[in-house]
């Protein structure tokens, strides 16, 4: 029996990624070290990027898993997945300086536009409405998605914990990158890539991230999110 061409997917048929190779910018700080050592462990091939190879270098020697580090020009080329896990302040200077080599890969921005004060975190106006929508504008030619956005790097590095309860809010609008990034995320036991909306409402996810930290500092915890009935 045939499936009529029109018929709609399981959104919870997710593609097979483990033979995609995943870069991480900003691999040597603590979000980045964290995914790309999560990652790792879950079989994934992981190369960790910095603007300096010999950090890098270093970062992925303490992670192990077979890590890799190098510049992060290089990081970007030799990746099919490539998470920005890098500063606010130098996100956009990054992205347009490796534009050539981001053409046609899955960006992943998990990038939160936040400051602090005597009050805590809370979020940034960006001009263009989110990180992710600034990656989106200066990459034309990639397939920019939003995720990982709400996921304790304290959590992520503690080989202690074996298992990670949150679910990672993926955002985009081509439905092969945020399948793909939703596989991914859905390799880390314990976690689950969901679906939640096109880019243009990253700014909210990222901004989410102020309370999850008014969360952490008045419960002294790691919160993640949960989407339920799903």
């Amino acid at each position: 029996m045939t499936t009529p061409s029109n018929a709609q997917r399981d959104p919870r048929d997710l593609p097979d990624v483990g033979s995609l190779v995943v870069g991480v910018l900003g691999g040597t700080g603590e979000q980045g070290r964290g995914l790309a050592y999560r990652l790792a462990v879950a079989g994934q091939k992981v190369i960790i990027g910095s603007r300096s190879a010999d950090r890098a270098e270093s970062a992925a020697a303490e992670l192990g898993a077979g890590v890799r580090g190098t510049d992060n020009a290089t990081c970007a080329a030799e990746s099919d997945v490539v998470i920005v896990a890098v500063p606010w302040e130098g996100h956009k200077e990054l992205l347009v300086s490796l534009a050539t080599q981001l053409a046609g890969k899955i960006v992943v921005d998990c990038v939160n536009p936040m400051g602090f004060d005597k009050q805590g975190a809370y979020s940034l106006p960006v001009e263009e409405g989110s990180a992710a929508q600034q990656a989106a504008a200066v990459l034309p030619e990639s397939r920019v998605t939003a995720a990982f956005h709400h996921v304790s790097a304290v959590l992520l590095l503690d080989p202690n914990v074996e298992s990670l309860d949150t679910d990672i809010m993926v955002l985009g609008d081509e439905r092969a990158a945020t399948d793909a990034v939703q596989a991914l995320a859905s390799r880390i036991p314990g976690m689950r890539g969901v679906y939640a909306g096109r880019l243009r409402n990253a700014g909210q996810v990222e901004a989410l991230t102020a309370n999850l930290i008014s969360v952490n500092r008045r419960y002294k915890a790691h919160a993640g999110v949960r989407i339920t009935d799903v």
